[in-house]
């Protein structure tokens, strides 16, 4: 369930420190053994360990770039759900926006309108791997390819996503 991911730690896997707040943070979220698992890097760190990846048997579902919060900055205000939902949508239509679909989809996990079924990996020759997403609310399944933005789109689609869905 998405509610057991765990909080930043705000420390770095790699380094040890401490993350300041205004500093970028790099997550990783990992399964192991059904149980999620959460890494904190600093910028530094990051870097150190996109060099010398440890080994890990635990799967990897994501990762995700983003600060540690500055506790005087206003936060910003998300759009309605309506809102997110009919972007969701309107995403499936476009399929040069797959990855902003993908990140939506996580958010929409995230923020609990959506649930996450499971993850279907490829099979039988086809290109993408998968999630299955269930809106309760619609009664609706939904598949979603996952499509993990490279590290040069990852800014891009980022500022576009925060764009549509932020006022």
């Amino acid at each position: 369930m998405i509610s057991d991911i765990p909080r930043c730690t705000k420390l770095c896997a790699a380094t040890g420190q401490e993350i300041a707040p205004g500093q970028t943070v790099f997550s990783v979220l990992l399964d192991e053994d059904g149980n999620f698992k959460r890494i904190d890097y600093s910028h530094e760190g990051w870097n150190a360990r996109q060099k010398n990846p440890e080994p890990s048997d635990a799967l990897v579902l994501g990762w995700w770039k983003h600060k540690i919060p500055i506790s005087s900055e206003k936060k910003a205000k998300l759009a309605p759900n309506d809102i997110l939902l009919a972007l969701f949508d309107q995403l499936t239509e476009q399929p040069e926006k797959m990855e902003m679909r993908y990140v939506l989809a996580l958010l929409l996990v995230r923020r609990r309108l959506f649930r996450l079924e499971k993850e279907e990996k490829t099979s039988n020759g086809q290109p993408w791997d998968k999630i299955i997403v269930y809106n309760p609310k619609a009664d609706t399944t939904h598949e979603v390819l996952i499509a993990v933005p490279d590290q040069d789109r990852i800014d891009q689609v980022q500022n576009e996503l925060a764009t549509l869905v932020n006022f």
